[in-house]
């Protein structure tokens, strides 16, 4: 793809700055990947609270995106930052949160958890964290129809539980994350699911949750109020069996987040469930994408920022209380838009592209 935007990577900025384990934070380097960053952490005796599916993202990007795993008491990686400090678009070094003395409320905090990169390059970031524990690992497949039953126990038995389910099959792969000892009674009604066990598995946090992935595939996620009812995943299933089976390749996941107070988050003062649609790559996905996406925003969904979808500003202002002042914060931090490029101005609706380029 040719592109005149300038790229920049921070790769070469990567790994742990200083610990506090007494205190459980860290500060980080933007381009430490996620892969690395756990191992790293553990040196210190810590970890991050959650991760999300994969773990290919370096730091800086998963949180600028509101990259999340599952868990209804877990918040996305956004909401483990506490301070930080970027270099803005009039290249002046900015401290926020904890890193310039200011508490959970602090603005450009709040902003800074999930910026699209909107508001400068961050350059280093400190993290809430907890102490280094390992966590049980349990893949069952079951039939779908025990998922749609249980969902509301299976949340609350677990740690982190997430399911994905196979169109073609109906069945449904259930995930089940616990620290080892805190597994939930197995005659616990509803708590763990009959079928065949995938996976059994014990380890350090940061290898057990995320999944290698070898298929390329296309992504669209939306974040829902949660509903243990599943209504909006049932009328899902329902339009994907009626219209879209013979085409969709993969699979649909299923995940909670806990609420936060980012500015842009897309788990800002709700509870939330997000159902995300995988399609093989090789597979055409834009009719199956198109088709799904009014349902998903029926139910008040926010759309994942680093994922597929349709949005502009016009519907994204809607979804965000704070919207404004997000963008009021972008203006103070980079009134020349130098880190704006065409698919952010859409995204925020700014009226053309950067002001550098209009001089």
């Amino acid at each position: 793809m040719t592109t005149d935007d300038v790229l920049i990577s921070l790769d070469q900025l990567s790994g742990v700055v200083e610990a506090d384990a007494e205190a459980g934070i860290a500060s980080v380097l933007p381009g430490t990947g996620l892969a690395q960053l756990g191992a790293q952490l553990a040196e210190h005796g810590l970890a991050m609270e959650n991760l999300g599916d994969v773990d290919y993202q370096a730091i800086a990007g998963a949180i600028a995106t509101g990259t999340h795993g599952s868990g209804a008491t877990l918040g996305n990686l956004s909401s483990t930052l506490v301070g930080g400090q970027l270099l803005d678009g009039r290249g002046e070094l900015v401290s926020f949160g904890v890193d310039a003395g200011a508490g959970p409320d602090d603005p450009l905090l709040r902003a800074a958890q999930v910026s699209l990169g909107a508001l400068g390059v961050l350059t280093r970031l400190t993290l809430r964290l907890e102490p280094a524990y390992e966590l049980h690992r349990v893949n069952v497949m079951t039939h779908v129809d025990w998922v749609l039953e249980h969902f509301e126990q299976l949340i609350a038995a677990h740690r982190s539980v997430d399911f994905y389910w196979y169109p073609r099959s109906d069945l449904a792969q259930v995930r089940m994350l616990n620290k080892p000892g805190e597994e939930p009674d197995p005659d616990l009604p509803g708590a763990v699911p009959p079928g065949r066990v995938k996976t059994d598995e014990t380890g350090p946090s940061y290898e057990i949750i995320p999944n290698s992935r070898d298929l390329r595939f296309e992504e669209m996620e939306y974040m829902l109020p949660l509903d243990p009812s599943l209504e909006a995943f049932r009328l899902v299933r329902e339009r994907v069996k009626d219209r879209h089976r013979h085409r969709v390749g993969w699979r649909v996941l299923v995940r909670t987040i806990a609420p936060d107070r980012a500015m842009i988050s897309n788990a800002q003062l709700r509870p939330t469930m997000t159902i995300a649609l995988l399609q093989n790559a090789s597979l055409d996905h834009e009719e199956y994408f198109a088709d799904l996406e009014p349902l998903l925003r029926a139910f008040g969904g926010r759309p994942h920022w680093g994922k597929k979808h349709s949005l502009r500003a016009p519907e994204l202002r809607q979804l965000y209380p704070e919207w404004e002042d997000f963008l009021g914060q972008r203006e103070r931090l980079d009134p020349e838009r130098l880190y704006i490029n065409d698919h952010l101005a859409q995204l925020l609706g700014l009226q053309g592209t950067a002001r550098r380029e209009q001089r």
